[in-house]
């Protein structure tokens, strides 16, 4: 396995050809002959089964502490408890827990409306963006946002007027923006749902929403005072935003970005611009399988337990075929995000210019 740290994967990597396109074909074979596609029912239904009882003890506590600032601790619990089930959600969006994909469609929309507040049509439409076309420009939707650049181009119209010192620091300032990203979860799904743009199941959707976040403000106002309520919604909205983001920010944040007039075969989009996070089982269950991007990009539909194994196949392979297969500590990737972040706002050209691309033009 091979350690890539910031700027530097651009230097290993061989131009790709037309007898390449069919390397996913190959490694497809093995890792079905594995057996690592076969579904984990009695893992997932477990998990299923203890999430609504983790949430009803956790509401039965919060009426039991009642008016206390002690509810900010719950908060936090909350955050994580949210956390982990929106993890599952995403596990189930992705086809990993039932052969039926009206079985895995519904338990998306029970547990990310329901039980989160998010829009499982909206984020299903987004991420499925980001897989098919990972850190493409034009493509990926999970680059652009409209707080942080992450292209050249994108800091360029925006390094105008009092934005300058903040683009330039913007890495700085990532993690503390995090804090409103729960808030901004639960705005764009309730935008969606009521937008004009195409949705399945939409009334389902609504109807889903309106029980999860208007009787969760009303559970929060009633059992506690108004100043209480507004810090605990403030603790745990901020937290588990700040949890999802930095799941979801060490696997591509900091990787090649692609341009978008560059095609690259389905294997090395997906291995090219995903990280993976070292660590064990506590790791694991910390990001929600997430730490293996790699293998999750390229079998989206593989169970969750399944992906630890999946990881030493998948980088012998890539090894073979001299694909980097990058791999990095958790706290050195969020140095890695930090640090790209920093460089492409303080106007640096493709700091992480597409090796594919860069080996064709020294051609």
């Amino acid at each position: 396995m091979t350690d890539i740290s910031a700027g530097s994967p651009a230097r290993r990597v061989r131009p790709t050809s037309a007898k390449l396109t069919n390397d996913f074909t190959g490694l497809s074979a093995i890792v079905t002959a594995s057996g690592l596609m076969r579904r984990r029912y009695g893992y997932y239904w477990t998990k299923m089964l203890a999430a609504p009882l983790v949430v009803a003890a956790l509401v039965f506590a919060f009426v039991m502490i009642g008016d206390s600032w002690w509810q900010l601790a719950t908060a936090a619990v909350f955050a994580v408890v949210f956390t982990q089930i929106a993890m599952l959600g995403h596990d189930a969006a992705h086809r990993q827990i039932f052969r039926s994909g009206k079985w895995n469609d519904w338990t998306s929309l029970i547990i990310g409306n329901l039980f989160v507040g998010m829009s499982y049509g909206w984020w299903q439409h987004k991420h499925t963006r980001h897989h098919a076309n990972p850190n493409k420009v034009g493509s990926d939707p999970d680059i652009e946002l409209p707080v942080v650049s992450f292209t050249p181009e994108q800091a360029a119209r925006r390094r105008k007027g009092p934005l300058g010192w903040l683009m330039a620091h913007q890495g700085v300032f990532f993690f503390p923006i995090l804090l409103l990203e729960g808030l901004s979860l639960h705005a764009s799904g309730v935008r969606r749902v009521f937008s004009r743009e195409p949705l399945r199941r939409r009334p389902v959707e609504i109807a889903f929403l309106a029980v999860r976040i208007l009787g969760y403000l009303a559970l929060v106002f009633l059992v506690l005072s108004p100043g209480i309520a507004f810090a605990f919604l403030g603790v745990q909205l901020g937290l588990f935003g700040v949890y999802m983001g930095m799941a979801f920010a060490p696997n591509h944040k900091g990787m090649p970005i692609v341009p978008a007039t560059t095609k690259v075969d389905f294997l090395r989009r997906q291995v090219l611009m995903s990280r993976n996070i070292r660590g064990g089982r506590l790791v694991d269950t910390i990001m929600g399988g997430l730490n293996y991007q790699i293998e999750h990009h390229l079998f989206p539909s593989m169970p969750r337990p399944h992906l630890r194994r999946a990881s030493g196949i998948i980088a012998d392979y890539c090894r073979a075929k001299g694909v980097p297969y990058t791999q990095t500590g958790l706290w050195q990737s969020y140095g890695i995000v930090v640090r790209y972040i920093n460089r492409v706002g303080l106007g640096e050209r493709d700091p992480f210019e597409c090796p594919l691309l860069q080996q064709r033009q020294a051609v």
